[in-house]
């Protein structure tokens, strides 16, 4: 995997709170934390101090290993994962939820002859999302020439049935809220998908669920498995699993 020219920005939740307060109210945390320990210590508080300790160890292992998992890890996983597809170059795929272009624009890259098609509703899952940001993102990478970009919801995907060859998603379905829609999100994938395509997505609740979906809708080949620590957000407690399949011809 080369070095990747965009800016990709956060994965999260910056509805409520803004990224840059998360990252203030963290930090301070960890500062009174450290300073807790300190002060324990010097009173001689000794157990007190290996509980303050271990908790600002633990929270501090935490937020590395999140922005690891959406800064580094996750761009590491899919190249391998995208790779493992073996592509011609003149597919056409879509990524559900794309973002910022992270695996839209790896995947465009593998498509010297193919399109890659991301669709979003650019709710605020990660610093600056935006379609503006997704476009820049591509001329960076040198794929803007074989990228499309739409705003849509992906329980109502504004395509043709049987359009693309290869669906992915990263970590987007969990973000409906209901049962329902991601069902919804399942059925459109399919649907969008032409026989004999393949299908991949990663997401952190709900996948065993996807799996049944699938093997309802008569795909085959359907596997489920641990994408591993690169994709831990926060730690083993939060692990990625991805889900593939391929619908029949």
């Amino acid at each position: 995997m080369r070095r990747r020219r965009g800016d990709y920005g956060v994965d999260g939740d910056f509805s409520v709170i803004p990224a840059r307060w998360q990252a203030v109210i963290v930090a301070a945390i960890i500062a009174a934390l450290i300073a807790l320990t300190v002060r324990n210590i010097a009173t001689g508080a000794f157990i007190v101090a290996v509980v303050t300790g271990l908790l600002t160890l633990g929270l501090a292992l935490f937020v590395g290993s999140y922005l690891y998992t959406t800064r580094v890890g996750k761009f590491e996983v899919w190249a391998r994962i995208l790779g493992d597809f073996r592509l011609r170059g003149d597919e056409r795929v879509l990524d559900l939820g794309c973002g910022r272009g992270a695996l839209l624009l790896m995947a465009a890259e593998l498509l010297p002859g193919g399109r890659a098609v991301g669709v979003d509703l650019w709710h605020a899952d990660q610093t600056g999302n935006s379609p503006d940001a997704t476009r820049r993102n591509a001329e960076r990478e040198g794929v803007a020439d074989r990228v499309e970009v739409q705003t849509g919801d992906i329980t109502q995907l504004p395509f043709a049935d049987n359009s693309f060859d290869l669906i992915i998603s990263n970590v987007v379905l969990h973000n409906i809220p209901s049962a329902a829609g991601r069902r919804a999100a399942i059925d459109e994938a399919v649907r969008v998908l032409r026989p004999g395509g393949r299908l991949a997505i990663a997401d952190l609740l709900s996948t065993n669920r996807y799996r049944a979906r699938l093997h309802e809708l008569g795909l085959t080949d359907v596997r489920r498995r641990n994408l591993g620590w690169r994709m831990w957000w926060g730690g083993p407690w939060f692990p990625t699993r991805l889900v593939t399949a391929t619908k029949n011809i």
